[in-house]
């Protein structure tokens, strides 16, 4: 009987040395007694909300993917007049490269990097860049991913690398690839070999007011795609001596030959002549850039 109470007691004495304990630590007597007792947990179902969260939005990235793949495929073609400007003949050597296609003597003096409008085939521009070698100048037409040159902005990179002879670099584009060849210049203004800006039908949203290349703009009359608005706006970007000329009866599309665009206004001249008058103002510029001239530049619209 002995031994029986002095369990009893031990028992006793261990149960309040757990309460006195679970007092002085803010703890319920009955939880420190007996912690089996305690409610379970409530089950945590972040895992599978996350799961849930992350499949949606794979779902709709994939949607999102497809629906720009679409739109991106239906892009304007070449023309057959474009096609035809392909030719490499001996007076305009054309020759083939990795995303690009090259007009003229690659041992020119001056070259001419263009990139392409939004959603146009870059060979659409054949025409345009074999007129600006006739003047002398090595063109190259880039090509862009998906046909935006917002995927490619560093382009001119890959051709100037594969024709380091050509000492003196102008970029430009038409449009959208204008307005990318403007943000590739402003990025690239302290390099020495890039000599200026040809924009076509199109304005930048860089500030290139405080460098020293050289911006030729090009728009025809009839342009009915190209924000005149934020042309205008644009202007004090530009540097002093950029030249804006006006092609009298010209329109956006034919800077190149894939056919009428979507907005645009109707021109009241031929591509061949849209092209001609803009190799020939492109040319006048450059060269009264090259030898200073102010009564050879072409006259600002």
């Amino acid at each position: 009987m002995k031994h029986i109470d002095d369990r009893a007691n031990e028992a006793s004495t261990s149960k309040s040395a757990a309460s006195k304990y679970a007092s002085s630590n803010g703890v319920a007597p009955d939880a420190a007694a007996s912690p089996a007792s305690a409610p379970a947990q409530p089950r945590r179902r972040w895992p599978r909300r996350v799961a849930i969260v992350l499949t949606t939005l794979a779902v709709l990235l994939f949607v999102c993917a497809a629906a720009f793949l679409v739109y991106a495929s239906d892009y304007y073609h070449a023309g057959t007049s474009a096609q035809a400007a392909l030719t490499s003949t001996p007076e305009i050597p054309v020759a083939q490269g990795d995303g690009f296609v090259a007009f003229g003597d690659p041992d020119a003096s001056a070259g001419i990097v263009l990139y392409p409008g939004a959603k146009v085939e870059y060979t659409a521009y054949a025409p345009l860049a074999r007129e600006l070698a006739k003047q002398g100048y090595f063109t190259v037409i880039t090509e862009m991913p998906f046909n935006f040159a917002f995927f490619g902005i560093d382009a001119a990179d890959r051709v100037r690398d594969a024709y380091p002879q050509v000492k003196s670099w102008w970029v430009g584009g038409h449009s959208l690839g204008g307005s990318m060849a403007a943000q590739y210049a402003a990025t690239h203004a302290s390099d020495p070999a890039l000599a200026g800006l040809v924009l076509l039908g199109a304005y930048t949203a860089s500030d290139l007011s405080a460098t020293d290349l050289g911006i030729i703009s090009v728009y025809g009359s009839n342009d009915q795609v190209l924000n005149r608005s934020k042309m205008a706006d644009s202007a004090p970007l530009l540097p002093p001596d950029a030249r804006t000329v006006e092609i009298p009866g010209g329109n956006h599309a034919l800077f190149g030959d894939y056919g009428a665009q979507s907005g645009d206004g109707v021109a009241t001249i031929t591509h061949t002549d849209q092209q001609l008058k803009t190799a020939s103002i492109v040319d006048a510029y450059l060269t009264a850039r090259e030898n200073p001239n102010p009564t050879a530049l072409p006259a600002a619209a």
